[in-house]
């Protein structure tokens, strides 16, 4: 496996043409339009062309639309998508095909349509709720809500606080001289509602002894008659307002068998999004489009074959050396190495000129991962999710990785479990104890209990082969390179002092770890200046010592993570065990295996990500690459197949 080989594309094309060539781009799937910064930036390109505008705007409108419409349908319709989204297989005749946008984008605008009128109403009915709790105090006030008063008398609604005495405030009224009269016509806690009758030659007086009290006046605008026959007319419009609502609602619901081509339309339209947004990207004056870009050189027969169909002008070019940094990365990959793309994303993706880590990464982070879980129970319960899902909802992108490295690790976790005789920790030993009285223990080539210094040095060796493979995936493309000076004292020099060790631990020959050292002096006498020659020899030593001692090191997690993930399970078996009741007993041992189960699941992926991304990809690899992301058809709820 290897990093594709990508070819720089210069394409000339009729402006007619540039909607028809788009479509069969997309169609291809391998073009990625690069952005026309460069070419901006150039006063003679500029002058000559300039950026093209595509539909993007509408077609995003228009997604939103019929996304809005499939929220509405699954809200009121009643329908869950579950924790998958379960793809229907489509031809790609009728999925580019203008059957289906008709009835879809007929759906969508009726479905928003009520939507609208949804929507107008709950206004409605919140703004005749807030009226009704308005009056609702009134009820009890027997006088028309717009009568201001009399000739001689005014009429004024106001409130006061709660904790306002009602009785002090009608005697200050009285010891005003003021002609004025005081009603309450109900209060709760918050407040007091009264009516006030005053002279309209007091009210002066009377509002003099109101307002420190905290007196606010109320008005009803636009309200007529009392507030009893407002509060019916109000709950006969609500009855009618909610039993509108529940109609729009039930349209809506009957609308749910759209869902389907809703969803088929709105990945019809991220493909066109996708489309109109690469339009963006071309340069034009009008009579010729223009752009550049970038196809995986195994796929440039078929976009040749296109472009002389469409009588283009192109060129096709290795990138040069100061295009490196800008070639986009896509990995070539089998069924193995595929779900590692997971973790290579999620660190990030090689430079075009370094090499593809995934095949020289799969096997160690599928081993780890296996070592560290290490129960028959616990993979058999992985490789069987893992399996289920994928072939039932054929999940894409990182879902899908996550997925199939979920089945391979579960493999792993198997083997290495019948290794150490765990099935859910030692639950059939546990659970043959309570029914038989018997022992049993499944056969186990070593235990993490009774084996943790073996395991441990044996995880350190994994440790130091992994380390060793970075090394010579390191050491050879430096010789690739013209550096070899590099490689000999960077690599070689410390394989020369691993065999030395070994070889003086052995007893064999204390003549190579001898060679090794003299290795370590020369390099930096050869490839330093001045004084740094001699710190050069001292920080060599340091680095290279401590790095690869903390590295090894690291690689004890695996037996760490081991014995822990068996003794938790192990608890659990034995506290279920103590009542000597086996229902008990395997509700308790189950519960607790479900957690151990999930702390390890997340557990051990952290862990062995960690040893390939630090100690591992820190001996050769180089990132930064940037994704490859053509112009192609990207689907949410269907699987395109080939006609």
């Amino acid at each position: 496996m290897a990093i594709v080989k990508m070819k720089k594309l210069r394409v000339i094309a009729l402006a007619s043409d540039r909607d028809a060539l788009l479509r069969q781009l997309l169609r291809l799937g391998c073009v990625e339009i690069s952005q026309p910064d460069s070419l901006l930036a150039d006063p003679q390109w500029s002058a000559l062309l300039r950026r093209d505008t595509g539909g993007l705007t509408e077609v995003r409108t228009e997604m939103a639309d019929v996304n809005t419409a499939l929220e509405a349908v699954k809200r009121y319709g009643g329908l869950k998508d579950g924790l998958f989204l379960q793809r229907h297989p489509i031809s790609e005749k009728e999925f580019l095909g203008s059957g289906t946008v008709d009835n879809a984008r007929a759906a969508a605008g009726k479905i928003n349509g009520l939507l609208r009128t949804l929507t107008r109403l709950q206004n409605e009915e919140g703004r005749m709720s807030a009226q009704r709790a308005g009056l609702a105090p009134w009820s009890g006030l027997d006088v028309p809500l717009e009568r201001q008063g009399t000739e001689h008398v005014l009429f004024r609604l106001g409130v006061v606080p709660g904790g306002a005495d009602v009785g002090m405030i009608r005697n200050e009224l009285a010891a005003a001289d003021a002609a004025a009269e005081l009603l309450e016509v109900s209060a709760d806690k918050q407040q007091h509602y009264l009516f006030l009758l005053c002279h309209r030659a007091d009210e002066e007086k009377a509002m003099e002894v109101l307002r420190p009290r905290g007196f606010s006046a109320v008005t009803f605008p636009e309200v007529s008659g009392t507030a009893a026959e407002n509060l019916r007319r109000l709950d006969r419009e609500l009855e009618a307002n909610r039993k509108h609502q529940a109609d729009t609602e039930a349209a809506i619901t009957g609308c749910a068998g759209s869902r389907d081509a809703l969803r088929l339309y709105a990945d019809r339209l991220t493909a066109e999004a996708a489309q109109e947004e690469n339009a963006g990207r071309l340069m034009t004056d009008g009579t010729i489009v223009f752009f550049e870009g970038w196809c995986p050189a195994e796929r440039l027969d078929k976009v040749e074959k296109l472009l002389e169909e469409k009588g283009c002008a192109w060129e096709a070019a290795d990138p040069t050396e100061e295009e490196i940094p800008d070639v986009p990365v896509q990995l070539k990959n089998n069924w193995l190495t595929r779900p590692l793309n997971m973790v290579t994303e999620m660190y990030s993706l090689p430079r075009y000129d370094n090499v593809d880590p995934n095949p020289l990464m799969a096997p160690f982070f599928i081993l780890f991962y296996g070592i560290m879980m290490a129960d028959m129970g616990y993979g058999l319960l992985m490789f069987l999710a893992g399996l289920l899902i994928t072939r039932k909802y054929r999940p894409k992108g990182t879902m899908g990785h996550m997925f199939s490295l979920m089945t391979l690790c579960g493999v792993s976790t198997f083997i290495m479990g019948a290794l150490t005789g765990g099935f859910f920790g030692d639950f059939l030993t546990q659970i043959v104890k309570l029914t038989t009285g018997g022992d049993f223990a499944l056969p186990a080539l070593f235990t993490p209990l009774n084996d943790t210094l073996m395991i441990l040095v044996g995880a350190m060796a994994l440790g130091l082969v992994q380390i060793v493979t970075g090394m010579a995936i390191s050491f050879i493309r430096k010789i690739r390179a013209g550096r070899y000076l590099d490689a000999l004292f960077e690599e070689a020099t410390w394989w020369v002092v691993f065999a030395g060790i070994g070889c003086m631990a052995l007893g064999v020959t204390n003549l190579v770890l001898y060679a090794g050292i003299a290795l370590i002096f020369a390099g930096p006498l050869i490839t330093g200046k001045g004084f740094g020659k001699i710190m050069g020899i001292f920080g060599s030593l340091y680095n290279h010592v401590t790095g690869y001692f903390g590295d090894i090191l690291s690689y004890a997690r695996l037996m760490a993570l081991m014995l822990a993930g068996s003794v938790i399970a192990q608890v659990f078996n034995t506290l279920g065990a103590i009542p000597g009741n086996v229902v008990i007993f395997v509700i308790i041992s189950m519960a607790g295996n479900a957690l151990n189960f999930a702390l390890n699941l997340l557990g051990c992926y952290v862990h062995d990500l960690r040893l390939q991304c630090l100690e591992y990809f820190g001996k050769f690899y180089e990132d930064g690459g940037k994704p490859f992301r053509p112009l192609a058809i990207n689907t949410k709820y269907v699987d395109i197949q080939n006609n």
